[in-house]
């Protein structure tokens, strides 16, 4: 008996019967950086972390190479803009330092604290050359007039403003007109006599030293405890910070609200007007408006085009902002002590710096977005308008068919009107089938049905 050949079952491997395709990814789209984008990278990122408490308040010299103080717990400290590095400090004070101010010719700064104390010292020398005290609280903003040598105006916890004159440390005029506490002040940029104040009662007031009867010019209510207010560079309008937003104001026509800015989510501690170091382009020398708030966030608002041009991250709250005349520094102030200074490279060296700064978010105006993955939840969400990539499968969608009238009665079972359309009578469709129909015609229907 022959032996009986078993065939061995061949195995099956399922990749070789059903083979596997790669997972389709839609292509990445490189993120496009607009112009004003990488002027803002080319600003190269410090820390400055030797100080030991929040710094609420940062002015730039306003001579060259535009040195800036930062107050710090119960001192004042030089920096050089360029080094980034502390020059002098000054450390006579019995309080907390609470803001700071050059004079127009940087000769002189003046400095406030808590104690209601307000103190100028020479900055060459460091040696104190006036005390002046006349508040009765904490005093939590002093500054000089941009076209004045000779005056200062302070506010404070008192709710009154003080214009000072300097040489002689008495009080030539006591402004009542605010409710509560006086938190920030700044002197017109094309007028002496003429600055603005803003208090926790919501408030924002004009003043003009030549007006006899000591009351505001102008106010407006800001609708928020305002934290800043700053002039902008033409002298006829003003903005606020307070709240969540940031508000600008003209001045010229009466106090009109032209535009309201509210892209922070905590508290806008400060503001200041910067300009673009372009010396070519649509942007070449125009303004804009910095503003920090508690979230962290630096952002650059466009009040040409009433826009927000570029945000940055910083991973403390902020509470004060300067920028430099030159367009070449930027200085952040925080709550933790640490100074984040934004140095603009040199021409030479923006080729060889290839550090990515750690706290940029990019330019907010960016056309295009990241590419969707299919892990994504927002990747099951896209619109009809998303255009295929190279390798999609396209589906092609069946063309519709155009049934006839009496197959769409007979697709809903009304087989006996059907049948009456079948006969090509125009009549059945309006009399639905009665008297008047083709001889035979009704005999037919029953038979069929």
């Amino acid at each position: 008996m022959a032996d009986l050949l078993v065939e061995q079952p061949q195995e099956i491997t399922i990749s070789k019967t059903f083979p596997t395709k790669p997972k389709l990814k839609p292509k990445s789209k490189a993120l496009s950086k607009t112009s004003e984008s990488k002027y803002w990278s080319s600003f190269k990122s410090h820390q400055i972390s030797n100080l030991i408490s929040s710094i609420p308040s940062i002015d730039f010299s306003p001579i060259s190479p535009h040195h800036f103080a930062a107050a710090n717990s119960a001192s004042l400290t030089l920096f050089s803009s360029s080094t980034l590095s502390p020059t002098s400090t000054f450390s006579s004070f019995s309080d907390v330092v609470t803001s700071c101010s050059f004079r127009c010719d940087g000769s002189l700064i003046a400095a406030s604290d808590l104690s209601g104390l307000i103190r100028v010292f020479d900055v060459k020398t460091r040696t104190p050359l006036r005390r002046l005290r006349s508040h009765a609280r904490p005093v939590r903003f002093v500054k000089y007039p941009s076209l004045d040598k000779l005056h200062l105006v302070s506010g404070g916890d008192d709710s009154v403003v003080k214009y000072w004159d300097v040489a002689g440390e008495s009080v030539v005029l006591d402004l009542y007109g605010h409710r509560d506490y006086v938190r920030c002040g700044d002197c017109s940029p094309i007028d002496g006599d003429m600055f603005v104040t803003g208090s926790y009662d919501h408030t924002v007031k004009l003043w003009d030293v030549r007006v006899d009867n000591k009351e505001s010019v102008i106010e407006v209510n800001h609708g928020h405890p305002v934290e800043d207010v700053i002039f902008l560079p033409s002298g006829g309008m003003v903005a606020t910070a307070g709240g969540n937003s940031v508000k600008i104001w003209d001045l010229i026509g009466g106090g009109k609200m032209v535009y309201s800015m509210e892209s922070h989510n905590k508290t806008v501690t400060s503001i200041c007007v910067g300009k673009l170091g372009k010396e070519s382009g649509e942007e070449a020398l125009q303004y804009r408006i910095f503003s920090v708030a508690l979230d962290g966030y630096m952002k650059v608002f466009d009040y040409a085009k009433m826009k927000v041009t570029h945000s940055m991250r910083f991973p403390a709250p902020l509470m004060s902002i300067g920028s430099s005349l030159d367009c070449m520094t930027r200085v952040i102030g925080s709550s933790n002590g640490i100074i984040f200074a934004g140095r603009r490279k040199a021409k030479e060296d923006v080729g060889e710096s290839k550090v990515p700064n750690i706290w940029a978010l990019g330019s907010v105006e960016d056309p295009q977005r990241r590419a969707l993955r299919p892990t994504y939840f927002r990747y099951f969400h896209r619109s009809q308008g998303e255009k295929p990539n190279e390798g999609d499968h396209l589906i092609m969608r069946q063309k519709k068919v155009k049934l006839a009238e009496h197959d769409k009665l007979l697709k809903k079972f009304r087989h006996k009107r059907s049948i009456g359309f079948s006969f090509g009578r125009e009549e059945y469709r309006e009399c639905g089938g009665c008297d008047g129909g083709i001889s035979g015609e009704e005999e037919v229907i029953e038979m069929c049905c």
